[in-house]
Order: C-alpha cells, then structure tokens, then sequence
C-alpha cells in the first residue's frame, strides 16, 4: 500500500500538472506494451507498437534489466527536451547509485557501463533512444493525449469545486481513502509511506495505465504523482485497432452506433429518435459511455446534452465506417 502522508501546508500545495509530461507517458505506454496488461483492444495495439520500434530504440531496454528503472529517468518535463535536460542535469553520483541498483551483479552493456562513466556519446545514445521511441509511440497522437489532459483537469478542478480536495483526490483512484491527513492507496507494492512535510504533492495523469502510482519523491522539491486516469485505452496513430463486429460485440451494436452520433452534440431525445429507441433506453447507453470517459453529459435545466470525449473520438475513430 502506497501512504502519502499530507500537512495542512500540503494540502494547500497541492497542484494540477497544467499540461501532459511525454517522457513519463511514453514510460508509461511503453510498461502498457512490454507487461501484456490490458482487455481485448490492447492487443493489436501492443503487437504494432512493439513491431513499429526502431532500432534506435533498443538501448530504452537496457535500462531496465529487471523492470526496474533508475530513478532519473523520472522527470516531469513538458517537452521531450526539457525532459532530457533534466535527466542529464542528474548528478554523476546518483546515475551511478541508480545503475548499480538496478544492475546488482547482472553483466552489463557496454553502452551502459560508458553512460556510468558519465561519456558523452552513451548519453547521446539515450537522448536518440528516448526521441526515437516518442516519434513513434505517442508523436501520432500526442494531440488526443493533450485533449485528455485537458478533459482530466477540468473533471478535477469542478469535483474540487463542488465537493473539496478530500473528494478530488479519491476520486482519481477508485478504492483509495483520505483518512486523518494521510491518503492510502490499496494494492500497491512494496508497502511505502511518503511524508510530504509541507512540500506540495503535484497530480499527473497518464492515459497508458501503467502498473499503479508512481511517486517521485525528490528531497525540496514537491512530489509527483502520476496515476492512471480513464479507461486505459491506449491511443493509436489511426490505423484500425480491431474489425467493426469485434467492437459492436464489446460496446454493443446500438450503443456503438451511440458513441459515432456523439460525434455531435444531442440531447437524450435527439440521440433516442436516432437510435430508434425510447429514452430510457438512449439515457442508459450515454451513462455507460460517459462512466468510461467516452462521452460527457451536460445539464441546463431539465434538458442535458451528451457529447462524446476526445477518447470517444479516439475509439470511434479505432474501426472503418
């Protein structure tokens, strides 16, 4: 169980990254792509990422030799070169604290072993490796991963409006609990207790799922925690992810037909007279779509307004018409 322990001064600090971090979602798409987690719509996705990689790519393996990555690949850049700065601005220390660990007694690559030396050209090889991988993996679509940043901000800032942090923040993980100023998050390994001792804690979603929340907890400076937000659908570069008839048999022929109607805004009636189908029964399908982030529903007064998601759109857009 991860336990982040908050003051009232943290509390206070707490903040919302204000955009998407691309090296901490591409470890998190590339975790998504080597660990086979994910239901049906996972797996062509992984099986082309995986063929797609370049060549450039293959040193990103070599450091995590037992999935265990060092600590300063973690970095919360908004760009993917101000990512790298910041890892190569790493203290030569702690890149060879950090390489021993995860290494132990295994042998070596020879790139590595330059890289614990601190060469120049082993950290060109991991700056060309990480940009290789990113144009690949998320470059296509890194648009839709910043919709659904946008979309997650917003989400947290109105529950924290309307309902407190308290509420916000167990709303981003299902099963966790705020209890006297300590936030717990069930299932996740090894035990860890954080105490953020007035050090502000900052929130960064990822639309990859990776294994549960991965906190870096620099000493001075606030903490990061990056989680798994929606669904986990992972975003693709538009190349149909499965056939049609497999999607209508995991959505549902009519509520498939639901999610590309959504394409524009309708009311429950509009979406009801297009599906043929009573109210009830288009209310329903919105309310599923929307609990897996694939459409929005909006109120003025008693009429509401169902749209679908920058997620919806993706997923619409993973078969032919």
């Amino acid at each position: 169980m991860l336990r982040v322990h908050f003051t009232a001064e943290d509390f206070a600090g707490i903040r919302f990254a204000p955009r998407p971090a691309p090296l901490q979602e591409l470890h998190a798409a590339l975790t998504a792509a080597v660990t086979q987690r994910g239901g049906p719509l996972f797996a062509p996705w992984r099986g082309r990422i995986l063929r797609s990689l370049p060549a450039a790519s293959s040193p990103l393996a070599d450091l995590v030799p037992a999935g265990r990555p060092p600590s300063f690949l973690d970095v919360i850049g908004h760009t993917m070169p101000d990512s790298f700065e910041q890892i190569r601005a790493t203290s030569p220390g702690l890149v060879r604290v950090e390489l021993e660990r995860v290494y132990g007694t295994a042998p070596v690559p020879r790139w590595i072993r330059d890289l614990h030396a601190g060469d120049e050209a082993a950290w060109h090889t991991l700056h060309r490796a990480q940009q290789a991988t990113f144009e690949t993996v998320l470059a296509p679509v890194w648009s839709v991963v910043q919709d659904l940043h946008r979309e997650e901000f917003t989400r947290y800032a109105l529950t924290v409006a309307e309902h407190g942090v308290a509420a916000a923040l167990t709303a981003l993980a299902p099963g966790s609990r705020l209890h006297e100023g300590v936030w717990e998050w069930s299932g996740t390994a090894p035990d860890r207790d954080v105490c953020l001792n007035g050090r502000g804690l900052v929130l960064l979603p990822t639309f990859h799922h990776p294994a549960g929340p991965l906190l870096q907890d620099t000493p001075g400076r606030p903490a990061v925690l990056t989680y798994p937000a929606g669904p986990g659908l992972p975003p693709t570069a538009g190349t149909p992810v499965v056939s049609a008839e497999a999607l209508a048999a995991i959505l549902g022929r009519t509520r498939l037909d639901a999610l590309r109607l959504l394409a524009e805004p309708h009311t429950t009636t509009s979406l009801a007279r297009a599906l043929h189908v009573s109210n009830a029964t288009a209310s329903s399908h919105a309310a599923t779509l929307r609990s897996a982030g694939m459409a929005t529903t909006t109120r003025a007064g008693r009429s509401v307004t169902h749209q679908r998601t920058a997620l919806g759109t993706l997923v619409a857009g993973a078969w032919p018409p």
